[in-house]
């Protein structure tokens, strides 16, 4: 008798089925969170932040080129562009390509460049972005940046196709603020 009793024990083990039934609600669930995580991921990415890379040395010693940064194209929706920002924008001679500048004058400012010293409503405006090395000894007449446009200069003045060649950049134009660099590693960080 006990030799029957433990046959039945061991008869009673769970089905097939159950396992398989397991096994499909964990497969759905890794699928719904894979599915999630990619809708996350295209929303931030073609809504809030995009990696882009830098081309070019106009931007150095701040921004050099083959540089990994993110924009956020989020944040001139929230927020005003400010002097001193770091902007991407569709360049105004050709949409299809992308510039990356730095914002000196805003709408209604007066700006000048004489002998590579940028001249902001009159007054000598501090550079600390620009070295004295990046500097070049071209003129730029005195010009109102018009409404809803933007005085962009690259850092590295002499290497730099800007406004002084293409004139303020619209408004319109602008599509991004650059706000991080992630590679090369020792870049890591906020850009300022």
């Amino acid at each position: 008798m006990p030799d029957e009793e433990i046959k039945t024990v061991t008869e009673q083990k769970p089905a097939e089925p159950v396992r398989e039934e397991g096994h499909l609600r964990v497969l759905r669930s890794w699928a719904r969170d894979l599915f999630f995580s990619i809708s996350i991921s295209l929303f931030i990415i073609l809504f809030v932040y995009q990696p882009v890379k830098v081309e070019g040395g106009s931007m150095e010693p701040g921004l050099q080129d083959q540089e990994r940064i993110f924009i956020n194209k989020l944040a001139y929706r929230l927020e005003n562009i400010q002097r001193g920002d770091i902007i991407v924008f569709r360049y105004p001679r050709d949409p299809r390509k992308s510039f990356i500048k730095r914002v000196i004058g805003l709408p209604g400012d007066h700006v000048r460049v004489f002998d590579g010293r940028v001249y902001l409503n009159g007054r000598l405006t501090p550079e600390p972005y620009v070295p004295e090395e990046y500097l070049d000894s071209r003129s730029y007449g005195e010009t109102k940046v018009p409404a809803d446009s933007y005085f962009v200069l690259g850092d590295h003045r002499s290497m730099s196709n800007d406004s002084r060649d293409f004139g303020p950049v619209p408004r319109s134009n602008i599509y991004g603020k650059a706000v991080f660099g992630y590679w090369p590693m020792d870049k890591l960080g906020l850009l300022r």
